[in-house]
């Protein structure tokens, strides 16, 4: 295949990038973008794999029915729970990607056109040593995500005497040694680079807590795009370098979008909680083992909305635990028949990932003109009968108005508690994600409905077919 064709055809498979990042934007129009990204990512593997520098197929060949039976099987078997640390783990993948491609320029550069052993051009050792870097930081970063949202590691943020003032020296470090890299060409020193990115990338993300782990994802989502468009220009590819430049740009305007909404500084979530008070972070939720709490049953529950005018449902991660999305789906139909008038309020960090609850409503055909964002919904609570908080936690915590002290403090929240009503499902009186009890439930006009969300949801439809 020509040069001149390469490049034409590349060009279409960036156009088809950019119209997926555009569907993706709205949930009426994401399968039309995924449609767009996977078009695209076939022209450009069947391109690459055309091209005249490729001589042999057999390790691609390998490789290729490797990971595309990984996928396959994660694909089949993955649950919506999981979703947020897949994508934390594929962060990884692609940042590990960036320091082994810088690694095989490196020590082969005659295969990527960068002359001989020695003779690499300063640009090109820079291309490549912040390349590695920052897939290196991906790298580690995103291993300690998805530890967070697997539950393997504690959500609170894990923080130390003078965390700040290492995590400055290390940076320090890997630019020195990044400096001294293009001067030298030496291999120790790339991998001494490697290895610094790699403890940066861990102790940059274990101070982060849980409540701004959505805010993690879509910024280590960003720097995997980058650490992308570097090794594209060490390999000289204009798709590498705008898909990687896509990528990045649409996660870090994503993560300042999120960060602006959550009334949190992005600086201070990229630089792993600096400004953050250690005391205050590993402060434990006060106890409320003694605040009186209004138990409730889904009869009940039916009963007071099915004789309600309008009710407003609220998703949380305990849904998607659950799998409840159906069930809850089916519950708002009933409701529909009896006359109420049924939204959903969507809070841009609900579950452990952007557009997470969007997902699960959609997957259970749930109309898009019924779910509505944060801004557009909030002013409504006030006039609503009944709020129907189901598996939500944080996103509705009044705490992040009223308490100074609190890791979730200036978040903006849902006003479940100005609703006439709250009918709140959960497993149990446990705080949310970010470790902090909820005082929502020990309103007067709170009733809790402990149990699975998704058998509480069929308890309710059972009732309000037998009323």
């Amino acid at each position: 295949m020509s040069a001149s064709l390469s490049a034409f055809l590349y060009l279409i498979s960036a156009t088809c990038f950019i119209l997926a990042l555009r569907g993706l934007s709205s949930a009426a129009t994401s399968r039309t973008g995924n449609l767009y990204g996977i078009f695209g990512m076939v022209i450009a593997i069947l391109t690459t794999l055309l091209s005249a520098s490729i001589s042999r197929y057999t390790w691609i060949l390998f490789a290729i029915i490797i990971g595309g039976s990984i996928g396959t099987v994660i694909a089949r078997r993955i649950q919506m729970t999981a979703l947020p640390q897949l994508v934390a783990a594929f962060h990884s993948l692609v940042g590990l990607a960036a320091v082994f491609v810088a690694a095989a320029a490196l020590y082969s550069p005659d295969t990527f056109h960068l002359g001989g052993p020695g003779q690499i051009k300063a640009m090109s050792l820079f291309e490549m040593g912040l390349g590695a870097a920052v897939g290196a930081i991906t790298f580690t970063g995103s291993i300690i995500a998805f530890g967070k949202l697997q539950g393997l590691i504690g959500g609170k943020p894990l923080m130390f005497a003078r965390q700040h003032q290492l995590n400055a020296l290390i940076a320090l470090s890997i630019v020195v040694l990044l400096i001294s890299f293009m001067a030298t060409e030496s291999i120790l020193l790339f991998w001494l680079l490697t290895f610094a990115s790699l403890a940066l990338g861990f102790l940059l993300i274990l101070p982060i807590g849980g409540a701004d782990m959505p805010v993690v994802i879509s910024m280590l989502n960003s720097y995997s795009g980058w650490a992308a468009a570097g090794i594209g220009f060490t390999m000289h590819n204009n798709l590498l370098i705008i898909t990687g430049a896509l990528v990045g740009a649409s996660g870090a305007i994503l993560s300042y979008i999120m960060c602006k909404g959550m009334n949190r500084s992005i600086f201070n979530v990229i630089l792993g909680g600096f400004g953050t008070d250690p005391s205050a972070a590993s402060a434990g939720p006060a106890g409320a083992s003694d605040k009186p709490v209004k138990v409730s049953s889904g009869e009940d529950a039916a009963f007071i909305m099915g004789n309600s005018r309008s009710v407003i449902i609220v998703p949380g991660y305990g849904m998607a635990v659950a799998q409840a999305q159906h069930a809850l789906r089916e519950m708002v139909e009933s409701l529909k028949k009896k006359g109420v008038t049924v939204r959903y309020a969507i809070h841009p960090v609900a579950g452990r990932m952007p557009g997470h609850m969007n997902v699960l409503l959609a997957e259970a055909n749930v109309p898009y003109d019924e779910v509505l964002e944060l801004d557009d919904i909030n002013h409504d609570f006030a006039s609503t009968d009944v709020a129907f908080v189901i598996g939500a936690n944080d996103i509705t915590n009044p705490a992040a108005r009223t308490d100074t002290s609190s890791p979730i403090y200036g978040m903006p929240i849902l006003d479940v508690e100005k609703a006439r009503t709250v009918l709140f499902v959960k497993r149990s009186l446990a705080s949310g994600y970010a470790g902090v009890d909820n005082e929502l439930f020990y309103r007067d006009n709170t009733l809790m409905v402990l149990g699975d969300a998704k058998k509480v949801c069929e308890e309710v439809i059972k009732a309000l077919k037998e009323s």
